[in-house]
């Protein structure tokens, strides 16, 4: 068996300092070593992970920012684009990437490397397959929103945009299996690099395409399209080129083999982050149907935005918690695992809370880096309590997600997200925005409701884990998809 050198770090470190998490008596003096040396061991993915979330987020970002000195209509327009229909791909196939960082987290902490290529081969049928299917929404837009109530010339305009969008489409498809293969391996700063040069190359191909060259919504869409393909080839190049030789074995005919308990996985694990990512959506779209739809998607467009850029730090360490929870039961060491939530739980909510800090003091100011509209941006600085809201509950909801992702908890969470975000959440969005005509503010802060709901029954299920029992799961779950056929199919939809 071979292990990386933060699993030898943890694994010697945990020998030394099993006391503190037997509930025995210590000095406070070593918990704070004890702390702070878990503080590291997580930023040693969470910090690339973060930047590789900024890089990335920055492709849709800087499109959507450059589109809005054309006009209002046109950031209306991209704004339903990226973060409705893009955004409900983007969530799909985020989420059916994600079985793989519960398969390929607790394999390599196992030590089965060789697992690895072959999960991430499966992972590319079933999504390249799933894309296919969802072209269908890019091509079929325009009549998608009009159905959903939006105005006739922003539905319009966003499913042109669409329609020129669909290479993203398969560029996520592959995309995200590379990522979690990657990331499972805590082989992140190799992806901040390649993030980081698709970006640069993006802000220059945005500047010559849509302000140098004119080439407005059509310029958009190519850059994107490209930006994400150079994304792609870089960590391709970077897989077959030999820098995953344990891991990457080549491409295999086993890929095709046991694809009907792996698409059950995937969809679980889609179900569960498309229910979370989905929410940023629900604003938007419900935002179309009040009076002056442009001014309120604007709005909330730009706070989607914000709230993107501060969610960056989070989902950094949603990677890196995953990583750490996978990874620990995977090798047998469920105290571990357990300490490795409450150290990020803390440190997240730490971070987010000076956000939160941020973006009170600066509401007036901020929106005019978005726009140039004066009732869009007293819009922005009216919904500014609740995008504040929004970003302290993410220092708590996406670490746990983390959490489920790294055990392996998806069709439960799932469960708790329908529930939350879609009885709660939606029906007191409608209550509120509609029934009493709180307008965006009623909208947004019903969904908040349905996130609060969340995150305290999140915090109790994972007070309440039995990490013990969670390491005999993760090995059950090695040794069924190992191939050994002895262990239990319940296990992977634990």
């Amino acid at each position: 068996m071979e292990s990386s050198p933060l699993l030898q770090q943890t694994s010697t470190f945990y020998k030394e300092n099993d006391r503190i998490l037997e509930g025995g008596q210590h000095h406070p003096s070593s918990l704070a070593s004890e702390t702070w040396a878990e503080m590291k061991m997580l930023w040693q993915v969470a910090g690339p992970a973060v930047l590789t979330s900024i890089f990335q987020y920055s492709l849709f970002s800087v499109t959507q920012t450059l589109v809005g000195h054309i006009g209002t209509v046109e950031l209306a327009a991209v704004g339903i684009q990226n973060m409705v229909l893009s955004g409900l791909v983007f969530g799909i196939m985020m989420g059916m990437g994600s079985a793989l960082e519960t398969l390929c987290g607790q394999a390599f902490g196992a030590g089965k490397l060789n697992m690895l290529g072959i999960y991430m081969q499966r992972s590319w049928i079933i999504l390249n397959c799933t894309a296919i299917l969802l072209t269908l929404i890019y091509i079929f837009a325009t009549p998608i929103l009009k159905l959903l109530g939006q105005d006739d010339e922003i539905a319009s305009l966003a499913g042109k945009f669409s329609i020129w969008m669909i290479p993203e489409i398969f560029a996520l498809a592959i995309n995200f299996p590379m990522q979690k293969f990657l990331q499972a391996q805590s082989k992140v700063m190799a992806m901040t690099w390649i993030s980081f040069a698709a970006l640069v190359l993006h802000l220059f191909l945005s500047w010559l395409c849509i302000i140098k060259l004119d080439m407005g919504l059509v310029g958009a869409a190519i850059t994107l399209n490209l930006g994400w393909w150079v994304l792609v080839f870089g960590q391709l190049v970077y897989i077959l080129a030999g820098y995953c030789e344990k891991s990457w074995t080549g491409f295999s005919w086993l890929a095709f083999t046991d694809l009907a308990g792996f698409v059950w996985l995937s969809l679980a694990s889609a179900v569960m982050l498309c229910l979370e990512y989905w929410t940023l959506m629900i604003i938007i779209l419900l935002g179309g149907l009040l009076r002056n739809p442009e001014i309120a998607v604007d709005a909330a467009s730009i706070c989607m935005n914000v709230e993107g850029w501060c969610m960056m730090i989070p989902f950094g360490f949603t990677a890196a918690i995953s990583v750490r929870v996978s990874n620990e039961l995977g090798a047998g060491r469920p105290r571990a695992a357990k300490f490795s939530v409450l150290v990020v739980v803390m440190m997240s909510i730490v971070i987010q809370t000076i956000f939160v800090i941020l973006i009170l003091t600066t509401r007036k100011d901020f929106p005019v880096v978005f726009t140039e509209d004066i009732l869009v941006m007293k819009k922005v600085s009216q919904v500014a309590v609740f995008l504040s809201a929004s970003i302290f509950f993410s220092s708590v909801q996406p670490v746990l997600s983390g959490v489920a992702i790294g055990a392996g908890w998806q069709t439960l969470f799932a469960c708790i997200n329908l529930g939350s975000y879609y009885l709660v959440g939606l029906g007191m969005a409608l209550l509120l925005g509609f029934k009493y005509n709180f307008g965006l503010e009623g909208i947004w802060g019903g969904m908040l409701s349905g996130v609060a709901v969340q995150t305290i029954i999140l915090i109790i299920v994972t007070w309440r884990t039995n990490w013990e029992k969670e390491a005999q799961v993760a090995k059950e779950r090695i040794l069924f998809w190992g191939g050994s056929g002895s262990g239990s199919a319940d296990a992977i939809l634990s």
